[in-house]
């Protein structure tokens, strides 16, 4: 024992090898410290990629996504390595997210981020809807995105014509309220913002019967919105159903006349329609019919009649079907068929041929 403890001292006094054993361990620490870097920076980690290329402003779903393993020494700070903070938002409104690449955090957002995030949510056969409100009609500000609300008409002024009020369309979610400059109302922020427009979908047939309502203002026709199931005042007014604002917007509508065709075939047959007791519906031919050209028309699935003057009135009394036709000599077809509606109906088909 007193030997060893005689060698020891001897050795600390030796200042060559207390060098070395410093030097050796200052070695093996760096060593360690290395290996352990390099190890941490290749050790795989799980990263979510796109398996297709995702346009803008496109949500991104369940099987766009899928998990592979990448050296963390390949990835940056602004990776998102989670796809619980992926699956569900969307692809910003700059970035193409290409087929294989990682997520960054710049290129993915929340639905509520996207500009128009409001007609995102519009479901398929919807119409998106831009009804005016202001303060008093949202109650002070209190319809938000996300609320259900019914329409209700208003008509007449209690003097000329009596008040009639009732519930023109029901049960339909707000998707967004904004300013008279498009910013959303109920964004976090400190500026105030005042209700100037409800954005909602609508069925066409729904959107049709209140864009029609809603140029009655010379009738005394109001519309304003009430929350879903809410109870409105009919003190001093006629409390009507829905099916009779429907018949009084209708037989107080201006017939809406059928587009003409816009085209580049100079040779097809233009139609237009005026109103009143009857449908006419006027067939306007280019000039030629008279021999260049031969020039009929069919109504309904009646005999083609042969027209050798520029233009053909062609009356209706309900509904039917008009098939107007110009053939060149050499047998080529130029058709426009069209469905009539009846009087103040606004549903009205076309189609072309060139044959």
């Amino acid at each position: 024992m007193n030997n060893l403890a005689a060698s020891a001292k001897k050795f600390m006094k030796n200042k060559n090898m207390i060098t070395i054993v410093g030097v050796v361990a200052i070695l093996i620490l760096l060593y360690i410290g290395y290996s352990t870097q390099i190890n941490n920076a290749v050790e795989p980690i799980s990263i979510p990629v796109a398996t297709q290329t995702i346009q803008p402003k496109t949500e991104i779903t369940d099987d766009m996504v899928q998990v592979i393993d990448m050296p963390n020494v390949s990835l940056s700070d602004n990776v998102i390595r989670s796809r619980t903070q992926i699956v569900g938002k969307y692809s910003n409104v700059n970035s193409v997210i290409p087929e294989g690449s990682m997520f960054y955090t710049d290129t993915v957002i929340d639905g509520d981020e996207l500009p128009d995030a409001s007609f995102a949510k519009v479901k398929a056969g919807e119409v998106v809807y831009n009804f005016p409100v202001d303060m008093e009609s949202t109650y002070g500000n209190s319809i938000f995105p996300g609320n259900k609300i019914d329409i209700y008409m208003k008509v007449g002024d209690g003097r000329d014509e009596k008040i009639m009020i009732g519930k023109l369309i029901e049960n339909i979610e707000v998707l967004a309220v904004k300013d008279s400059s498009g910013r959303a109302v109920f964004e976090d922020t400190s500026e105030t913002r005042n209700p100037a427009m409800m954005i909602f979908g609508l069925k066409t047939d729904l959107y049709l019967l209140l864009k029609k309502a809603s140029y009655m203002g010379t009738l005394g026709v109001e519309l304003y919105p009430v929350p879903h199931g809410g109870n409105v005042d009919t003190e001093g007014a006629t409390q009507v159903s829905t099916q009779q604002l429907v018949d009084y917007i209708e037989a107080h509508s201006v017939n809406i006349p059928i587009p003409e065709e816009t085209t580049d075939d100079p040779l097809l047959p233009t139609l237009s329609q005026t109103g009143g007791q009857r449908n006419t519906v006027t067939i306007t031919f280019p000039d030629g019919c008279d021999g260049q050209y031969t020039c009929t028309y069919v109504k309904d699935n009646g005999k083609s009649q042969r027209v050798t003057k520029k233009t053909q009135n062609v009356v209706y009394t309900g509904n039917g079907k008009l098939t107007a036709t110009v053939q060149e000599e050499n047998g080529t077809a130029h058709s426009i068929t069209v469905d009539i509606p009846l009087t103040n109906s606004t549903n009205s088909n076309t189609s072309n041929t060139n044959n």
